[in-house]
């Protein structure tokens, strides 16, 4: 499909990291006044990739639809990994993976579009989301910078 009539059919809107997203569940089950789980649709192109961010909760992406995505994250420690979301297992693409809570990524589409669903328990909430810099993350992880400069805008 392609990704205009995607991002209408699908109710998309822009996200402040970048790309299209849409919330598409959230439990009525709820912990201390929280949603236990939440999810979105996120729609990503070669234009618009999501910045580098934290949650303080691992966040689960599903791959459904288009071309493949990398997932760049900054692990605790500052390493720094890259996995590629996509339908080409054959060529080490994966259709699931778990960011896990604490690193900070973000994500580019090559070419073409990727359409994703992500996950996150306990629910999202801004409270739990940080935006990085380039400036902050260039002063600490310096010998990221072409990753980090690809993924910021601010």
């Amino acid at each position: 499909m392609e990704k205009t009539k995607l991002i209408q059919q699908l109710q998309l809107e822009k996200h402040i990291e970048g790309g299209w997203f849409k919330e598409v569940y959230e439990s009525d089950l709820k912990y201390n006044n929280r949603a236990i789980l939440t999810s979105i649709y996120f729609l990503l192109d070669e234009h618009n990739f999501s910045a580098y961010h934290k949650l303080t909760s691992d966040e689960l992406w599903y791959f459904h639809e288009g071309d493949s995505l990398h997932i760049s994250m900054i692990d605790l420690k500052g390493d720094i990994h890259d996995v590629k979301l996509g339908k080409n297992i054959e060529n080490g693409e994966r259709l699931f993976y778990a960011v896990p809570k604490g690193w900070i990524f973000g994500s580019y589409v090559g070419k073409g579009f990727a359409l994703v669903s992500c996950a996150v328990a306990p629910g999202f909430t801004y409270e739990d989301f940080k935006l990085y810099s380039q400036k902050e993350l260039l002063k600490k992880y310096p010998k990221h910078e072409k990753m980090i400069k690809k993924l910021t805008r601010i």
